[in-house]
């Protein structure tokens, strides 16, 4: 039988603070994975040092968390940084984990981490489940090369994040802590492991075809028009009010989606910068984003009042939960950060509906730059501004 525990702390001194985590996190319990997150204000090598000194066999993964976690005791943030885990702790689970630093080839670098990660876990085959996080630059190319390894077994995860969109982001797995790469869990488990994936954004009327991409990830036409252009069209904005990064602010409650070839899933696509320079590409008005897109595609543009994103966290428990065979033992809560802005000082109500839902059972919330799931028969994909809820069976 599954067991989890979640451990945290703010103490100002980051080895303390690791060293806290860890010893509540694994108080009582024989774990086989800790899964843990903290501030960009710690020292992150300290951090995880500190819970390597009291969890010396257990593996660790992990990265910073924009901002706060929350855990069932509250909201975990302070001025002098925080850190948290949730431990998992069943006889009958093997956890595998691997990382690496990025290089030049992002896929090849997958497909590695994916090797080592089946060995260290002492087996043979293709991990029930996995758990990715990666830092927000080559999230798809990475997911690629695993699923090159171990084929398409469901997943879940999230990008490293920071405050302030800096870079200050890190991953971190073991003994190891780094600012751009990948690391994985691959769960070898009979134990139910199910994951709710979604941006509950509502669909609006405007829609349009890719023309042109730049880099995977700069949408620079829509339907022949410049991208930026399109997008205040359809919003009701100037342009000039969408430059730099006062579009990330503005298309919180109005992003764009792509949808999966059945429809089953539609996942966002978070505007993160619109450009004026020309510097990315040919063409003047583009849209960084924050997610790959493909030319000769739709995309459409979504919406939602922060009500409906405040709302969304409580009906995605509940759907996550309804999900499971068995009573649950645990849920991992990634919740998109830029949501989490644009959800501002009302966040404490964002708790209160996990607390009310979760019934007791522990979780832990983190705040990432990129979100990673699944929907029914759809691929594994990575999205932003969304949800990816993922419960732990008991058994």
């Amino acid at each position: 039988m599954l067991k989890t525990k979640v451990g945290y702390s703010t103490q100002k001194d980051s080895f303390q603070s690791g060293k806290e985590t860890a010893r509540e996190a694994t108080r009582g319990l024989k774990p086989k994975l800790g899964m843990m997150y903290c501030s960009v204000l710690n020292d992150v090598e300290e951090v995880v040092r500190g819970a390597r000194s009291v969890a010396k066999s257990m593996p660790i993964i992990g990265c910073t968390s924009s901002g706060m976690i929350m855990t069932n005791d509250g909201i975990i943030t302070s001025e002098d940084g925080f850190s948290g885990m949730m431990t998992f702790d069943d006889k009958n689970m093997h956890v595998g984990v691997a990382c690496s630093k990025a290089g030049k080839n992002a896929r090849e670098i997958g497909r590695k981490v994916a090797r080592a990660a089946v060995e260290n876990a002492g087996e043979y085959y293709s991990p029930n489940y996995f758990y990715m996080v990666a830092s927000p630059k080559e999230e798809e190319d990475y997911l690629m090369g695993i699923q090159d390894v171990i084929g398409r077994v469901p997943m879940f995860g999230g990008s490293a994040a920071d405050d302030t969109v800096e870079g200050k982001w890190k991953v971190f797995c073991n003994d190891e802590v780094f600012d751009d790469g990948v690391a994985v869990a691959f769960f070898y488990t009979d134990t139910d492991i199910v994951t709710s994936y979604t941006g509950a954004y509502r669909e609006t009327d405007n829609y349009g075809l890719i023309t042109e991409v730049a880099n995977n990830r700069t949408l620079v036409k829509i339907d022949g028009v410049s991208a930026l252009k399109k997008y205040a069209e359809w919003t009701g904005n100037k342009i000039q009010d969408l430059k730099g990064q006062n579009l990330l602010v503005a298309s919180i409650t109005k992003p764009l989606g792509v949808k999966d070839p059945l429809g089953n899933l539609t996942v966002v696509r978070h505007p993160m910068f619109g450009d004026d320079q020309g510097t990315r590409t040919t063409a003047d008005d583009t849209i960084n984003l924050g997610n790959k897109v493909v030319e000769k595609t739709a995309i459409l543009q979504l919406e939602a009042t922060v009500d409906e994103l405040i709302d969304s966290t409580k009906a995605t428990l509940r759907d996550v939960k309804s999900q499971l065979s068995t009573e649950p033992a645990g849920y991992v809560l990634i919740h998109c950060g830029g949501r989490k802005l644009g959800i501002g000082d009302r966040i404490n109500e964002v708790y209160d509906k996990l607390v009310e839902e979760a019934h007791g059972v522990p979780f832990i919330t983190i705040f990432t730059f990129g979100e990673y799931g699944y929907d029914e028969h759809s691929a594994n994909i990575c999205g932003g501004l969304m949800l990816s809820f993922t419960a732990f069976g008991e058994e």
